[in-house]
């Protein structure tokens, strides 16, 4: 069965059909405020403090895995069951963080400097590292908001947002010592899941939602401006290019671009109905998204155009980063595989024309 982020999100709030009930679920949060916990600060010591812990697992590095993040030099990628993984060999091998103080599935990890670094997950968990990703202390959570958060993204390293289902958005002054929730728009009552937050090279932050929905804020995450795409359907990532172009993609290989900071989409042909969960821009200038169905396309042209391979395992991958020479290495249903950096070389390697 192919489980990215979001079919993992689904997981825990069930399969309910909650776009209509959304927006009161929302508003009630908005108005009794914050109700989840803040906890003690990141620390190896707060972590064992912790009453619950990840599980250590010689195969940690081969279970779901749905994000990763670089961290002066050293790779971390967070999953299932609390699982946090490192390595400090491009990918080569993979050690488990040392404490981990949760066991709910971790969907993004961000790290605002070499050594601090936030992750989120499930039940609104927030955690927080102070040693480069060897050790977790849980600062955060709202276990009775059944809200799952899906990225977390930092503009310095006091001022953070964490984001997630039913544009349910928290957001820290602080580093992490106190969250507070606030709309995704001030004054709307927008409830799109927010799936996914990322930065152009103008500096500008961007956060991928639902039904075409683009958000957009010139202002360090301050405020934000409702863009919509041509498309109806659901984006899970994006990305801003070396070149100053953005690129959203998301279900049944919709890849859409715009030069204009979103006052004009194209859409990208990627010859495929496989939806797109990761991407990459390799050092070459090589842009790289990972999807469903092994599917993993290659772009030389900033973009304008994908080359579509499927890998022989027909796995869903969420998540890709480039690694030392003519490799990436991407992360999904069997944890992290490392592969070829161009279409050529997948294809030779036992990949499929798609």
């Amino acid at each position: 069965m192919n489980v990215n982020k979001i079919t993992s999100t689904v997981r825990q709030i069930g399969p309910r059909a909650l776009r209509s009930a959304s927006a009161t679920l929302l508003g009630l949060s908005l108005a009794v405020g914050t109700v989840g916990i803040a906890q003690a600060e990141g620390g190896a010591a707060a972590c064992e403090a912790a009453e619950v812990q990840a599980t250590p697992s010689g195969l940690a590095a081969k279970k779901l895995l749905l994000d990763v993040a670089k961290a002066n030099g050293r790779m971390v990628a967070v999953g299932e069951f609390g699982h946090v993984v490192y390595s400090d060999d491009e990918g080569a091998t993979w050690t488990q963080a040392n404490c981990v103080a949760t066991q709910v599935t971790l969907t993004s990890v961000y790290f605002p400097s070499k050594e601090v670094g936030y992750a989120v997950g499930h039940d609104a968990v927030i955690l927080k590292t102070e040693d480069g990703g060897e050790n977790w202390a849980q600062i955060y959570e709202d276990f009775d908001a059944e809200t799952p958060l899906m990225n977390v993204i930092f503009n310095t390293p006091s001022y953070g947002l964490a984001m997630g289902a039913f544009g349910f958005v928290l957001e820290t002054k602080d580093g992490g010592a106190s969250w507070a929730q606030r709309p995704i728009v001030e004054g709307g009552e927008d409830d799109f899941h927010l799936n996914d937050s990322f930065r152009s090279k103008d500096g500008a932050l961007w956060v991928a939602a639902e039904f075409g929905t683009v958000y957009r804020s010139g202002d360090e995450g301050v405020t934000f401006e409702r863009l919509q795409t041509p498309y109806e359907g659901s984006f899970w990532g994006g990305m801003g290019l070396s070149d100053g172009s953005v690129i959203i993609y998301g279900m049944r290989g919709n890849v859409f671009r715009t030069e204009d900071n979103g006052a004009s989409w194209t859409k990208v042909e990627t010859g495929v109905t496989k939806s797109f969960g990761g991407s990459v821009e390799l050092a070459n200038g090589t842009v790289v998204l990972a999807g469903l169905n092994g599917a993993v396309a290659y772009s030389d042209d900033m973009g304008k155009s994908f080359t579509t391979i499927s890998r022989a395992d027909r796995e869903g991958y969420n998540a890709v980063i480039g690694v030392t020479g003519d490799q990436i290495a991407i992360f999904g249903e069997s944890g992290v595989k490392i592969m070829p950096n161009t279409a050529e070389a997948a294809l030779a390697a036992g990949g499929s024309s798609s």
